[in-house]
């Protein structure tokens, strides 16, 4: 079996998805991303080799899909997923970026990694165990993030007898719940992905089931990550001043532009000062260009000498996002070491970092019945949780509701660089 060979013209031609799979531990997700690659006939053929050569020197009679992605040596000895991986695929209707992420509890961090860029997310659940702690943590993490969609893969049909009651119960269960917390799309796909059914082929032991399989969902599920519909926003990487005898007075902000369009002749503001300014030009690829968008790298000339630094944000006047230095989030709490009210902390967001503390801690979410615990005091490992943070220099900050380019943050251990939070404001206290 060869990976398919797309034509230039037919990648052009097919949208690109991003999405992740998480689920609990031993649900089947690796074997289904394998399935999922394997049946999409994107294995190359020593891949599928190497796989087969695994599997037989473990006595197995059929290749162990889940070898095509648990890539690291502790993976394949313990049979788990620890790391994120990245698997590019794909089909003649669209290309996908795939986040595969881990399931044991201790690696939840590791789920906010790959979701946090993607538009959909893919939840196992085992059918015979039905929705238990990590999946309820998994569905708060997507709706947090603000995953779009969400498809609910219940696993392993083939151990329950393909039964529809027990599909029903755990998809019903699982909706409510997902719905609860403000997911606005959920797809749930009886599946079994040792078997293969409903994963690229339609299940013969289904027929109770009339929905798309996974790859046939993938396929055709709307993406709309046109980031050139957000605010504009252009944080500050680098300023070049050549001051050569070519371009003596040349100056310009060189950055990734995060969201919107940027034109020449466009009144911006540059943050956290405020000044104003016209944009004079704008150079991509060693060219001059009248417009730029999303996700281009540019440098942009402007009129005014103004003092400008790396971390600064540029935007436009009339759409300036609030300066604050008391930012309010929900935070996912990644590290090993707890993070306590009164901890001093580096802030990053985008191209700027900045020292701050926490000062205040208001609540932990409690994922059993979504309460919330109030006054914890320190949020630990995988704790998702509300902060109050005092920065020492304003920030520009959009909501993550907003952009979730521009409305997301990292708290960092200044002694260690250690990342401590993945951040998503609600903005200004």
């Amino acid at each position: 079996m060869t990976a398919p060979i797309l034509s230039a013209e037919q990648l052009s031609a097919t949208t690109l998805l991003r999405f992740a799979t998480a689920g609990s531990v031993d649900d089947g997700k690796s074997t289904l991303v394998g399935r999922l690659l394997h049946d999409s006939k994107s294995v190359l053929t020593d891949q599928l080799e190497a796989v087969e050569q695994v599997s037989l020197s473990r006595g197995q009679e059929a290749p162990d899909l889940a070898l095509l992605t648990d890539g690291l040596r502790a993976e394949r000895e313990q049979g788990i997923t620890i790391d994120v991986a990245y698997r590019y695929f794909a089909t003649a209707r669209r290309r996908f970026i795939l986040a595969d992420t881990p399931g044991h509890v201790q690696y939840t961090r590791n789920m906010v990694t790959g979701a946090s860029t993607a538009e959909l997310a893919v939840v196992l659940v085992d059918a015979r165990n039905g929705v238990v702690e990590q999946t309820r943590r998994h569905a708060a993490v997507a709706a947090l993030l603000r995953v779009p969609h969400v498809v609910l893969a219940v696993n392993k049909m083939d151990l329950v007898d393909y039964a529809e009651p027990v599909f029903a119960s755990i998809a019903e269960e699982f909706t409510a719940y997902a719905a609860s917390l403000g997911v606005p799309e959920i797809t749930a796909i009886p599946i079994s992905a040792l078997a293969g059914d409903n994963v690229v082929e339609p299940s013969a032991h289904m027929d109770w089931y009339g929905g798309p399989t996974v790859l046939e969902h993938l396929e055709t599920v709307p993406v709309s990550h046109d980031l050139t519909a957000c605010h504009a926003r252009l944080p500050v990487q680098y300023v070049i001043r050549p001051q050569t005898a070519e371009h003596p007075d040349y100056r310009g902000y060189a950055g990734q532009i995060a969201a919107g369009v940027f034109r020449v002749g466009e009144a911006v503001s540059v943050l956290p000062s405020g000044r104003t300014t016209t944009i004079t030009g704008i150079d991509a690829l060693g060219e001059s260009v009248d417009i730029a968008w999303a996700p281009q790298s540019v440098t942009l000339r402007l009129a005014d000498d103004i003092d400008i630094s790396r971390g600064d944000l540029i935007a436009p006047a009339a759409d300036v996002p609030p300066v604050t230095r008391d930012v309010q989030a929900t935070v996912c709490h990644v590290a090993d070491q707890p993070l306590s009210v009164g901890q001093r902390v580096l802030l990053k967001h985008t191209t700027r970092t900045v020292k701050a503390i926490v000062k205040d801690i208001p609540s932990r979410l409690t994922l059993d019945d979504l309460s919330q615990h109030p006054a914890p005091g320190q949020l630990v490992a995988n704790d998702i949780g509300r902060v109050v943070v005092r920065t020492a220099e304003p920030l520009a900050l959009d909501t993550y509701a907003d952009s979730r380019r521009t409305g997301s943050f990292l708290l960092i251990d200044p002694a260690d660089g250690t990342t401590l939070a993945a951040g998503m404001a609600d903005g200004g206290a």
